[in-house]
């Protein structure tokens, strides 16, 4: 029933950070005003400085402030995949140095795991990381794409690949990268993407990092890479359904207000009944998602990535859904830079491809859900 019916606190949660998002329309200064708030660390621990809550309250925030027309990508990123991990993976050290900073917003984090020939293969991965024999040091090599907020976040946690001792098989790794790092390099990815956060391509070249840059167990493998994964899948939901919440609710302000021939045009069904469609499509998004993020927030990482999946994939087109038809109702209106809704046709498809496309979604619920054989 939790995932159907929010508590009071979440109510007002709610509440105040769409007051603070619509307040707030600098994106400049919308993070730092954020953190302070208490938003930004609200699913960290509060022995490290959060609000000791969990990737439903932060959702729920990400939501509404894009509800209000102020997403911040780099939520998803910062504290849900990479605080996230740390909070449940990392050393003592690692957590006294990185959460406190996480939760109140004066530290940021990337994630690279995508690489130009290992999109959506995380088992094609060749980032890999040895052991350098005389200091004990790590040495990392290899390449990322599509990485996120680069340029203004202190380290990259970097998905890489160690040689198994026993099997000699490589396994997946996490390592915290600092941004001014000996062989480290970034390259701006020219996007036709309107958003204050930039996209990098990274170039790792014998990077070497103390043997405490490695977060975590090197043989827990998977389980700490899908720690990140199963959050940054329910939070880029909230950021599809809150777009798609926006542009709908300026679609419907219109649709009240524009009159032809002395009637609304949201009077007429071919208006109206498209928009209550993409509301519909929306809430049931947003109800996955909730289910999602409350398996997770219970431990059930198995549960969690189903619901995280088609929470994903369901918010996704919803939100493309939503936007579409926001645009559409408003004719040549929905095109002009004063309503700012041709903007979310590009962005409202991100949702769709990252961080893993609708086919990929399908396919993992086809063979994991439905026990069909593998395609691949």
């Amino acid at each position: 029933m939790t995932t159907l019916i929010e508590s009071d606190e979440h109510k007002a949660l709610r509440a105040a950070v769409t007051s603070f998002a619509k307040a707030h329309t600098d994106t400049a200064d919308l993070w730092r005003a954020a953190a302070e708030l208490g938003y930004i660390g609200v699913n960290l621990p509060e022995a490290y400085g959060g609000g000791g809550g969990g990737i439903t309250e932060l959702s729920l925030v990400l939501e509404e402030m894009g509800a209000a027309g102020n997403p911040l990508l780099m939520m998803i990123v910062s504290p849900a995949i990479c605080g996230t991990v740390i909070a449940r993976f990392g050393t003592e050290a690692q957590k006294q140095t990185w959460l406190p900073a996480l939760a109140d917003g004066s530290r940021l984090m990337a994630f690279g795991i995508t690489e130009p020939d290992a999109g959506s293969n995380s088992h094609r991965i060749t980032t890999t990381a040895r052991r350098d024999p005389a200091s004990g040091d790590w040495l990392l090599t290899g390449r990322k794409v599509f990485v996120s907020g680069v340029d203004i976040a202190d380290a990259t946690l970097i998905v890489g690949r160690t040689e198994d001792a026993r099997t000699g098989r490589l396994k997946p790794c996490l390592f915290i990268v600092p941004r001014d790092a000996p062989g480290f390099s970034r390259r701006r990815i020219d996007m036709e993407l309107n958003s204050v956060e930039k996209q990098f391509e990274l170039v790792l070249d014998d990077v070497r990092l103390p043997t405490d840059a490695l977060v975590g167990d090197e043989d827990a493998g998977l389980l700490q890479l899908f720690a990140g994964l199963n959050p940054e899948r329910i939070m880029t939901a909230a950021f599809a359904v809150g777009m798609g919440r926006h542009a709908l609710a300026r679609a419907i302000e219109y649709a009240r207000e524009r009159t032809v021939w002395d009637t609304p045009i949201g009077a007429h069904q071919a208006i109206a009944h498209p928009l209550a469609q993409a509301h519909i499509d929306l809430e049931l998004a947003r109800l996955m998602m909730q289910k999602a993020a409350h398996l997770y927030d219970a431990g059930d990482d198995a549960g969690a990535g189903e619901a995280a999946n088609m929470a994903k994939y369901a918010a996704g087109e919803a939100c493309v859904k939503a936007v579409d038809q926001a645009v559409h109702t408003l004719g040549g209106n929905g095109l002009t830079r004063e309503f700012g809704l041709a903007r979310l046709i590009t962005a409202s498809r991100v949702a769709r491809i990252a961080p893993v496309s609708r086919e990929m979604i399908l396919n993992y619920v086809s063979h994991q859900t439905l026990g069909l054989p593998k395609s691949y």
